[in-house]
Formats: structure tokens, C-alpha cells, sequence
């Protein structure tokens, strides 16, 4: 299984000034290599311009200065690049073609394979790159002993700071999933209740309004600077620092969420949402935009995957309309938050219906028997959603019972 880890780097004052010649001697390779690809009549494979890096270096001395496979992967780019224009095109979407990168828009380098290692020097962990040098490194967690550290992007950040990303392949057998999970949970994603569960868990959207308005209030700020002043650059980055704060809290609450149902059930049944069509329809793009249902539904699909949690993604389809207890369908406009069944009379709140609709679904799609009677009532009233503290709190006894137990198997 591959994953990728980041970590916080500390590099001192000469080393960022090697690591900015470096990034920007990887942008000015990149133009170059996009300069030439649009010149020629038709597009080399890529292995065959990976080719003429060492003839390049004959006139071009910057090239010297970085590592040959630091240079190969800046030619990666440039066509992993032009297969996702290619992609998008063929998807009917209107694209134009590829641009130089300015400065500002090109802000890393990536090792693979080799050139690259994690020491310990003096008590401290450093990680070493090659033609560069050893930079201090914050490892606030360990890389699993039976994973093997594939390649390292080194990026800086709109906020002046610099990061490790690697890629590990970790390399373990993953057991077979239970033929007959026993705890199963199927989940509806909203925007006034991120999550409701088949279990009555109603975990409410997080509450960002006091980072965004820091964030707009920094905005503002920086509108009234002379652009390219030493105010501007200043104010530039406070506006990059609340633009992270903010992202690194929806994370936060994503990570801790997804891996809460990924590691407390046998198999969470989810819808298989359109996220990126859904933002792009008019009205209410903004709050759709930010529930970030499509990052929750990848984080939990590759957890579930990690936990050995059966994921199933259903058909969302009819969930909300569909009674689940009769089957059948009612119309309801948004602000109608209960289902009431003009059939059987059934009654539950709009969201619990959902999740019980698609639990039981996605227990239809992996073949698995389960009950028909009566969905017991939900056990959290609708208008009374519960934080995602009460259910994803660092330590919580249910959490840690669990991790130990997996731990010692």
C-alpha cells in the first residue's frame, strides 16, 4: 500500500537559499522543456527528452548543480501535466494549453529513488538531499519499519515554510475482509449535519466563520498595500498563514472523522457522490465547496482500505426520497427536514432515512443478509447535532481499546 507522509523541515538560512536555487532552476528546466515540446511537430516520448539532460548540462552550469533524477522527475511533470490537459480535453471540457511557471507558481523539487536519506546527526533527525545538504526535520510520527521511502517532494509553502512529503510503499499482507461484518454503518453527508449515521450519530459541520473572517479581514488588508511593497509582502503572507490555518483545520476534523468510522465498523456504506458536479451547480457553491464532501469520502476510502473495513460506495439515487421501511418514494425540497411516509405513516428525521437507505444498499451490493424490520428511531433528535469531538476526541476509551487490541494482534 502506498501513502504519503508529510513532515515540517527547518532548514537554516544557507540551506533555503540552495533550496530556492534549486526549486528555481527546476522552473526554468520546465519552461525550457515546455518551450521545446510546443516547437516540435509532434511530441517525443518522454524518455527520449530525459535523454538530452546530460547534453544540456554541457551549456546550461545551473543544471550541474542539481541531482540528475531531481531533473528527470521535472520532465515527469512536464507530461504528467500535458496527459491531464490531454484528459480534460477528451472529457469534452474547453481547455487551452500549458503555461511557463512564474516564480510564485512553481514551488518544489522531487526526489525518486535515490539522492535522498534520513539520518540522525547529534541526537537530531535530519534529512539529507543530495547537492544540498543535511536540513533539520520534525518527525512527529514514524514511518512504519516495513515501508520503504520511495521518493521526497520538498516544497515550500505560500506561507514561507517548508515541508517533506514522502511517498512509502508499505509493504505487508493485508488479510481477507470478513465475509459477515457485524458492525455496519451507512453514512449520509449534508452541510447543516456534516455526518448522520445509521447509529444516531449526528456529527455537525465544523463552525469556520471566525477563521474566514480573520482570512477576509487579512484580505482587505493586503487590497490597500502598494503591490510588490515590503508591506505587501508582509501582509502577503499573513494572508497565506490564515489560508493555512483554515485548511489545516477542515483536515483536522476530515482525518479524525474518517478514521473514526474506519476503525470502529466492518463496513461503512457511503453514497457515491459527484462532489466536484455538485460545487459547480448554482446556488449555495460556497458552503458545498467547504463541507469538502469529496476529500471525506477519499480520506475514508483509503483508511478503510489501511483498517481492512469493508467500503462501499452506492448509487445516491432516490436514498432521501426512498421510505425505509416501505420503499416508497416522496418528494422533498430542502427545507423539509423530516420524512413522514404517506404510505405507512413512518416517520424519521430526513437524514437518518438517507443513512438507513444507503446502509442498506451497500449491504445489498456486497451480499451480505440483514434485517427488514422496523429502522429504530433516531437516537439523536435532529435539531440537536452533536460535535465531532464527542465522537472522534484523541484518546477516547472506544478509539484506544480498539487501536490496542489491533495493536496486539
Amino acid at each position: 500500500m502506498y501513502y504519503n507522509y508529510k513532515y515540517r523541515l527547518d532548514p537554516p538560512e544557507t540551506l533555503t537559499e540552495t533550496l530556492l536555487h534549486h526549486v528555481d532552476t527546476c522552473r526554468q528546466l520546465y519552461n525550457h522543456v515546455l518551450y521545446k515540446l510546443n516547437e516540435a511537430d509532434e511530441i517525443p516520448a518522454r524518455y527520449k527528452v530525459q535523454g538530452t539532460l546530460p547534453d544540456l548540462k554541457s551549456w546550461w552550469d545551473d543544471l550541474g548543480d542539481v541531482h540528475s533524477k531531481v531533473l528527470q522527475m521535472v520532465v515527469k511533470r512536464v507530461y504528467d501535466n500535458l496527459s491531464s490537459l490531454k484528459a480534460q480535453k477528451e472529457n469534452g471540457r474547453a481547455v487551452g494549453m500549458l503555461k511557463w511557471k512564474s516564480p510564485r507558481e512553481y514551488r518544489s523539487l522531487t526526489y525518486n529513488q535515490s539522492g535522498f536519506e534520513l539520518k540522525n546527526t547529534s541526537g537530531r533527525p535530519v534529512l539529507w538531499l543530495s547537492k544540498i545538504g543535511e536540513i533539520p526535520i520534525h518527525l512527529h510520527r514514524d514511518i512504519p519499519e516495513n515501508a520503504t521511502i520511495k521518493q521526497v517532494t520538498v516544497k515550500q509553502e505560500p506561507t514561507g515554510e517548508w515541508f517533506a512529503t514522502f511517498g512509502i510503499d508499505v509493504d505487508e499482507a493485508t488479510p481477507e475482509k470478513p465475509e459477515s461484518p457485524e458492525r455496519v454503518v451507512g453514512i449520509d453527508v449534508g452541510i447543516l449535519k456534516f455526518a448522520h449515521d445509521t447509529d444516531g450519530t449526528a456529527v455537525k459541520s465544523p463552525d469556520f466563520s471566525d477563521e474566514r473572517e480573520r482570512l477576509e479581514r487579512a484580505q482587505r488588508e493586503l487590497s490597500r498595500k502598494e503591490h510588490g511593497s515590503n508591506n505587501w509582502e508582509k501582509q502577503r503572507k499573513t494572508v497565506a498563514q490564515r489560508h493555512a490555518d483554515l485548511k489545516r483545520k477542515r483536515q483536522d476534523f476530515l482525518h479524525k472523522l474518517s478514521n473514526y468510522y474506519a476503525r470502529e465498523y466492518d463496513l461503512v456504506a457511503v453514497e457515491d457522490l459527484d462532489a466536484k458536479g455538485l460545487v459547480e451547480l448554482p446556488g449555495n457553491s460556497r458552503n458545498r465547496a467547504g463541507a469538502s464532501w469529496g476529500t471525506f469520502l477519499r480520506m475514508l476510502e483509503y483508511k478503510c482500505k489501511r483498517e481492512e473495513t469493508h467500503f462501499v460506495a452506492v448509487d445516491p439515487r432516490g436514498t432521501t426520497k426512498e421510505c425505509t421501511s416501505c420503499g416508497t418514494e416522496t418528494d422533498k425540497p430542502l427545507w423539509v427536514r423530516e420524512h413522514s411516509c404517506p404510505t405507512c405513516g413512518f416517520e424519521a428525521d430526513r437524514d437518518a432515512n438517507a443513512a438507513r437507505n444507503i446502509l442498506s444498499r451497500g449491504l445489498e451490493d456486497v451480499g451480505v443478509g440483514h434485517s427488514e424490520s422496523m429502522p429504530v428511531e433516531t437516537a439523536l433528535p435532529a435539531d440537536t447535532p452533536v460535535s465531532a469531538k464527542r465522537v472522534v476526541e484523541t484518546g477516547s476509551p472506544t478509539l484506544t481499546e480498539r487501536t490496542a487490541s489491533a495493536v496486539s494482534e
